[in-house]
């Protein structure tokens, strides 16, 4: 019988690349784990199993250095690499062994072999159930049995896993070995940085001897169990129950302060542990997540970006066009010119615009120009306006006051003015929508100069509440500035406040401009914006070629499709459509949002137990959903049936769980965070 040892090892490791090159002394880990495993007494060969991807070539060649065969096969069918590895050796036995246990003992390999041998079994493991220290793993298994799972297993997780389907068909005699005292709560692998730190440790104190025992370390943790803190807050196997996307976020963590750039892309917004975070390919109102896995996108649309669906043809096509004839240069782009000229042909009322590459940039934009042109530093603000300083000042007015909610009601509550100048402190007051006697008492306070306030958010205009806000601004010298980063082009083509019949003194649009392309407007009366001669706002990749570009073909596109027209009606369909499901199921909902970026809440104290509920449901259908949907040209009308067809058989179960207090016990992880808050 030949016995062959199969070591699974690559340098792509989602979690911790290129662990097994990593060094302990003089050694790398799989350099170690080979000498420690050709102890074995039964294995008759030993090989190191990796992709034929190119990023393992310095692995080939090292493991070939060290005199060791190295086979290459598929990256992500393992099952198949493990097959064809099996009989290019002529194995009659699987020894399977995974690159990150470099505290592998032969001798407890041996056992293992050792029962399968005098048994009649097919597979015999030592870690199913698990009983010795996590990193000691070992599964011995036949030739047959893995021609037999490389035929018929079907499943992404069990050819990437290798061999789920032996263990679980109920195909074949499989067993155990266990340890007489249950081990199984200690880390000895290598999936992440800190894991590395306790194994190194370990090395050390037993360096120059790297053939100590699994029992030797048993009897240094409890000499020194400091060695051994640094991953204990690792669970067993988590691994295997993450995506691509779920161990990336984990690493991105580390070192991405919050995990990313945006905090409504953060997965603890949706579903903490299952989320799959990242993305490879986008397409109309679909993705594919770092897995392969396909989902229809019924949530945020990458944030009310694409509402001409992800990839459009027409706008890639150009902007693939412009960027063979150069991105950038030493001389401006003529297209700045073109787009400045179509956005004020949509507002006749402004004369001249700025261009940016996100939100946050054109309201700073926006706030300097008018405070240049006013001479006055106060602002009233109401709605979310992004992350600058000035906008953030305000919650320094809360601090030695009970009664101010800072920006807790416009949009992300708990956000912090840490990191923003005290000095900042009563330049800017927030007033509440709709409130406009709480407005004029600002204006009559504060000597206020300039007013910021989104058109529309989560609830309608009343008693002429624009109109009049329009009259107090221009009574008093005051530059009034609508911000349509979110809200434009969604119900008009332009500025929500064309719906209203209110003109501004200067406005901002982004999210939808550019299809997905980072460009952003500041638009604006003459005598307001050539203020910005007077101060200085400049910025390099501002002159950048492909958002002009991308921004020109989107309006073009969106003004064919009369696109504002199509995602409004959708956006009417699935607010109404939410009503009747919360009627059918007698649950009571709370709407927000225009049409096109319409959500809902369920009034319970379970809401987020209910939204995490939601996602994670949703999510194994196949959707990215949550309670809010950002419609978009390509949510086709079959996409939004079946969405709406899924989500009645969820608000069942939602019922049925209001009535007995029980929805804790139907979901997998953690409950969603709710707006902003300091992430682990």
């Amino acid at each position: 019988m030949n016995v062959l040892a199969v070591i699974q090892a690559r340098l792509g490791s989602t979690r911790l690349p290129n662990k097994v090159m990593k060094r302990i002394e003089d050694q790398t880990l799989i350099q170690l784990l080979v000498s420690r495993l050709s102890k074995s007494r039964h294995i008759d060969q030993i090989i190191v199993a990796t992709s034929k991807d190119a990023e393992n070539l310095p692995l080939v060649d090292h493991v070939k250095k060290m005199g060791i065969e190295c086979f290459q096969g598929s990256e992500e069918d393992v099952l198949m690499r493990y097959f064809s590895a099996a009989k290019k050796y002529n194995a009659d036995t699987i020894v399977r062994i995974t690159g990150d246990c470099p505290l592998i003992d032969a001798s407890l390999v041996d056992k293992v072999i050792s029962k399968f041998n005098s048994s009649d079994c097919d597979y015999v493991s030592n870690n199913y159930p698990p009983t010795y220290p996590d990193g000691l793993d070992v599964e011995v298994f036949s030739l047959s049995s893995l021609d037999i799972a490389n035929r018929f297993a079907i499943s992404i997780s069990d050819r990437e896993h290798v061999t789920p389907y032996i263990r679980n068909s109920g195909k074949f005699k499989v067993d155990v070995v266990s340890n007489s005292e249950d081990f199984s709560d200690r880390r000895w692998t290598v999936d992440e940085q800190e894991d590395f730190l306790v194994i190194q440790k370990i090395y050390k104190h037993f360096f120059p001897n790297i053939h100590f025992s699994w029992k030797d370390i048993m009897k240094l943790e409890e000499e020194k169990p400091d060695i051994f803190i640094d991953n204990k807050f690792i669970k067993r196997n988590e691994g295997m129950h993450m995506g691509k996307g779920q161990k990336l976020w984990k690493r991105a963590k580390k070192i991405i302060p919050g995990g990313n750039m945006l905090l409504s892309k953060r997965s603890e917004q949706y579903l903490p542990e299952y989320w799959p975070s990242y993305f490879k390919e986008a397409y109309g109102c679909k993705l594919k997540d770092l897995d392969g896995n396909e989902y229809i996108d019924m949530s945020i649309m990458g944030i009310g970006t694409n509402i001409l669906g992800y990839g459009n043809k027409l706008v890639d096509e150009e902007v693939t066009r412009v960027v063979k004839q150069g991105n950038m240069s030493s001389l401006n782009c003529p297209e700045e010119v073109y787009l400045a000229e179509t956005l004020i042909d949509l507002h006749p009322w402004a004369d001249m615009a700025r261009f940016a590459r996100s939100g946050g940039e054109a309201n700073a934009i926006a706030i300097r120009i008018s405070r240049a042109a006013t001479g006055k530093d106060n602002v009233a603000v109401c709605g979310y306006h992004g992350w600058h300083d000035w906008y953030l000042s305000v919650n320094h007015n809360t601090q030695n006051s009970e009664n101010s909610k800072g920006l807790d009601e416009h949009l992300l509550p708990g956000l912090s003015p840490t990191g923003v100048p005290s000095s900042l402190k009563n330049t800017v007051f927030p007033f509440s929508y709709n409130d406009f006697e709480q407005l004029s008492d600002l204006v009559k306070n504060y000597n206020i100069g300039t007013i910021k306030m989104e058109v529309m958010r989560n609830e309608e205009p009343k008693n002429d509440f624009l109109h009049k806000v329009r009259k107090l601004s221009s009574d008093n010298n005051i530059v009034l500035i609508f911000d349509e980063c979110t809200s434009g082009f969604r119900e008009t083509f332009g500025g929500l406040h064309k719906k209203f019949g209110v003109e501004p003194d200067m406005a901002m649009f982004g999210k939808a401009l550019g299809n997905g392309y980072a460009i952003t407007a500041t638009i604006g009366r003459k005598e307001i914006m050539e203020a910005a001669q007077s101060t200085f706002i400049s910025s390099t990749f501002w002159t950048e070629r492909i958002g002009p570009v991308a921004a020109l073909k989107t309006l073009e596109v969106m003004n064919n499709l009369k696109s504002w027209e199509t995602i409004t009606s959708k956006g009417i369909f699935i607010k109404n459509s939410w009503d009747e499901l919360a009627t059918k199921h007698n649950l009571k909902i709370n709407h927000f949002g225009i049409p096109a970026l319409a959500g809902f809440n369920i009034d319970s104290k379970f809401s987020l137990e209910y939204k995490t509920f939601i996602t994670q449901e949703m999510l194994k259908k196949g959707y990215l959903a949550s309670n809010v949907v950002y419609s978009c040209t390509e949510h086709t009308k079959e996409v939004v049936q079946n969405y709406l067809e899924e989500l009645d058989k969820i608000f069942s179960k939602i019922k049925s769980c209001e009535e007995k207090d029980s929805i804790g016990s139907l979901l997998d992880g953690e409950v969603c965070h709710s707006g902003f808050g300091r992430l682990n």
